[in-house]
């Protein structure tokens, strides 16, 4: 449990980095009164200062105050483990167990023994990070204007984590290099091109070289898949995370005098998807770590499940 600390803390610091330059490159955010008129979120985030000239946006001091507080709540959680666990310890324990049992049930014990800090990390870390944003005042607190509606944020100082398309995308990133690495380790150099490209099954004569034709092709559309998986990965957290934003944006300012009492309903919902949003990822890159692993592996790990 204590090794999920640091794994959180080391995210965070490389999710940093990343997310930064990806900001940084897509350039400056669109105009506020733009993204105003229509009551809905700037699809960028906003810099807020720069440390060494690494631009710091709002959605990265979230970030870190989210990994903060996971790593807080580890450390009061596990500092007098007891034998017979309850309070804070109770509840850590019970949370990581049951994602490992979830997992090995999926995966197999083998590969859960390799990879479930990753795992356990990204879901644990996006969980919080979905609620985190939900809290009032997150995307209302910074500078702004008086307007005649009302006062108007300018420069929000929170935001956020997964409603920036460069946060989704830096932990896609983080994905698909241990994905890499557990591949090349797992199978090798070689056997990871003839995973990609290599014939299956036993057969002779003329159907072997069609055969050998046709998986050398389909090794080059699994190529374009596996480099197309990050992409994917970040756009389905950021769209729907995004989305939920827009959503109780455009609920808040629905009816006059009710912009306190209508999005309420919809806040529920938004933490359902949370959860839903982070158990998709980490699902899905679970599943894709699975699908590289030798069969001799998968194998394996299911006798030991059954037995």
């Amino acid at each position: 449990m204590k090794q999920l600390v640091k794994v959180i803390l080391i995210l965070a610091l490389v999710l940093a980095p990343v997310a930064g330059w990806c900001a940084e490159t897509a350039g400056e955010t669109v105009p506020v009164e733009a993204a105003k008129k229509d009551h809905s979120v700037s699809p960028k985030p906003r810099v807020i200062t720069h440390i060494g000239g690494l631009p710091i946006t709002n959605s990265m001091a979230v970030s870190w105050i989210v990994a903060l507080g996971l790593i807080l709540f580890a450390q009061l959680a596990t500092r007098n483990i007891q034998q017979v666990p309850s309070g804070l310890q109770n509840f850590w324990e019970w949370l990581v167990e049951s994602l490992h049992n979830f997992l090995e049930g999926i995966i197999g014990p083998q590969l859960v023994k390799r990879t479930f800090w990753f795992f356990a990390t990204i879901f644990i870390f996006i969980l919080f990070a979905n609620w985190c944003g939900l809290i009032p005042g997150i995307g209302t607190i910074g500078y702004g204007h008086q307007t005649p509606e009302g006062f108007e944020i300018d420069r929000a100082l929170f935001r956020g984590v997964n409603a920036d398309l460069n946060m989704t995308f830096a932990m896609s990133l983080i994905f698909f290099a241990c994905w890499t690495f557990w591949a090349i380790q797992s199978n090798g150099p070689i056997g990871f091109l003839k995973h990609l490209f290599a014939p299956k099954g036993n057969t002779t004569g003329a159907l072997k070289v069609l055969l050998v034709v046709v998986f050398f092709a389909v090794g080059f559309l699994e190529i374009f898949s596996i480099l197309f998986r990050p992409i994917s990965l970040s756009f389905r957290l950021y769209g729907n995370i995004f989305a939920g934003e827009n959503m109780l944006e455009a609920m808040s300012h629905l009816v006059p005098h009710l912009e306190w009492l209508i999005p309420v309903p919809f806040y529920f919902m938004e933490l359902l998807v949370g959860v839903i949003q982070a158990l998709v990822f980490m699902l899905l890159t679970a599943v894709f770590t699975m699908l590289i692993m030798p069969h001799d592996d998968h194998d394996h790990a299911h006798e030991e499940a059954h037995h």
